[in-house]
C-alpha cells in the first residue's frame, strides 16, 4: 500500500523549470501548445478607441515586424523624390499676323513690291540708261541665286563664265539689238564649255549644261527687256510690259486667295488655282488694252491678245521656278526681299514675258 507521500507530487525544488512530459501522438494534450522556436510573439492588439497610441506600445524592446501590403493602384507613391510630371502639349507656331491665305507676309510684300516699282519707274523717267544699270544688278543676283540653288542637286555650273557672259548680253542687247543680244548669248554658252574643261571629265556634261541653262534663262531672257527699251518710245513699252506682269501677279493673287477653289498644278505649285488664272487674265487684258489703245493708238484687240499672252507666260514662268524649286527641295530662292523671297523669285514672270511682249510689240506697234 502506498504511502500519503508517494502519491504526493513532486515539488520542484527552487531555481528549476518543470519540462512537461512526452505523450503520445493520441494522447490528450494536457499541457497546452507547445511554443514555436524562433516565432515572433503576435502583435499586440489595436489600442481601444480614446486610448493615446503611445500606450498600445508594448514594452518588449524587440520592434514587432510591419505588416507589408500593397499600394493600392489609386494611391500615390509615397516617395519624397517622385514628381508627377505633366503632359506637355505642343502648340503649333502662329503664323504671322500679316500673312495672307496665299502663304506670304503681304504687309512686306507691298512694301518690297512699291520700293521695287519706285526704283524702276525713278530709272526710266529720269534716266534712261540707268534702267540698264538696275536690270544689270537684278541679273548678276539672280545668277548668283540660280547658281547657289542648283548646287543643292549636285550641279556646279561655272560661275565665272556665265556672270561676265550676262554683262556682255546686257551691253550688247543696248548697243547692238536683237543680234548683239543672240551672239552674245553664244559666246557665254561657248565660255561655260571651255571654262569647265579646267575641271577634268567628272560631271563636265551636267555641269555644262547647268550653266547654258543658267544663262538662257536669267541673261538672254533678261536682254529682251533691254531691247524694249532701245527704241523712242522705250520707256512706254517696258511700262506696257512691266505693269501687264505685275496686273498679273495682283490679279492672280486677289481672285485665287477669294475664289480659288481648283488647282492647277497641285504637285507643283498648291496654290495656284484656275480661278487665280481667269484673275491674271481679266487684270492683264484691262492694263494691256488701256496703255496700249492710249500710248501707241493701237486696236482695242492688240489688249486682249497682249495681256491673254503675258498672263499665260507669266504663269508659266511661275510654275517653271516652281518646278525647278520642287525638284532641287528648296523654298525660295533667296531671302533678299522680305515677303517675296529671292531677286530669282520675282523675275521668274518677268523674263519668259519680256521675250513674249518684244515679239507681240514688235507686230502691234513695230518701230
Amino acid at each position: 500500500m502506498t504511502s500519503p507521500a508517494a502519491r504526493r507530487p513532486e515539488q520542484p525544488e527552487p531555481g528549476t523549470v518543470r519540462m512537461p512530459s512526452v505523450q503520445s501522438e493520441h494522447a490528450p494534450d494536457d499541457t497546452g501548445p507547445l511554443p514555436i522556436v524562433g516565432a515572433r510573439p503576435a502583435p499586440p492588439p489595436p489600442p481601444a478607441s480614446g486610448t493615446p497610441p503611445f500606450a498600445a506600445r508594448p514594452s518588449s524592446p524587440e520592434p514587432s515586424a510591419p505588416e507589408l501590403s500593397a499600394p493600392e493602384p489609386s494611391a500615390p507613391v509615397p516617395s519624397s523624390d517622385f514628381t508627377e510630371e505633366l503632359p506637355v502639349t505642343e502648340q503649333p507656331p502662329e503664323p504671322p499676323p500679316s500673312s495672307g491665305r496665299a502663304g506670304r507676309n503681304l504687309g512686306a510684300a507691298i512694301g518690297v513690291g512699291l520700293g521695287l516699282g519706285a526704283v524702276i519707274l525713278a530709272s526710266l523717267l529720269v534716266y534712261r540708261p540707268a534702267f540698264l544699270v538696275v536690270v544689270l544688278a537684278a541679273v548678276i543676283i539672280g545668277v548668283l541665286e540660280l547658281t547657289r540653288a542648283v548646287q543643292a542637286g549636285d550641279f556646279r555650273p561655272p560661275l565665272v563664265p556665265v556672270v561676265v557672259g550676262a554683262v556682255a548680253m546686257i551691253a550688247l542687247a543696248w548697243t547692238r539689238g536683237s543680234t548683239g543680244l543672240v551672239v552674245g548669248f553664244l559666246l557665254t554658252v561657248l565660255a561655260v564649255v571651255l571654262w569647265r574643261l579646267a575641271d577634268g571629265p567628272g560631271d563636265y556634261l551636267r555641269d555644262a549644261s547647268s550653266g547654258v541653262l543658267v544663262a538662257l534663262y536669267v541673261p538672254f531672257l533678261a536682254g529682251f527687256a533691254i531691247l524694249l527699251l532701245v527704241p523712242d518710245d522705250g520707256v512706254a513699252r517696258v511700262l506696257v510690259f512691266i505693269a501687264t506682269v505685275v496686273c498679273n501677279d495682283v490679279g492672280g493673287y486677289a481672285a485665287g486667295v477669294l475664289f480659288g477653289k481648283h488647282a492647277m498644278a497641285p504637285h507643283i505649285s498648291p496654290k495656284k488655282s484656275w480661278e487665280g488664272l481667269a484673275g491674271s487674265i481679266v487684270a492683264c487684258v484691262l492694263c494691256a488694252s488701256l496703255i496700249l489703245v492710249l500710248a501707241f493708238h493701237a486696236e482695242w484687240w492688240t489688249g486682249l491678245v497682249f495681256g491673254t499672252a503675258i498672263a499665260v507666260s507669266a504663269t508659266i514662268g511661275d510654275l517653271g521656278e516652281s518646278l525647278i524649286k520642287r525638284d532641287l527641295g528648296i523654298k525660295d530662292m533667296g531671302h533678299l526681299l522680305p515677303g517675296h523671297g529671292g531677286i530669282m523669285d520675282r523675275l521668274d514672270s518677268l523674263l519668259p514675258s519680256a521675250a513674249v511682249a518684244y515679239l507681240l510689240l514688235s507686230v502691234f506697234a513695230p518701230v
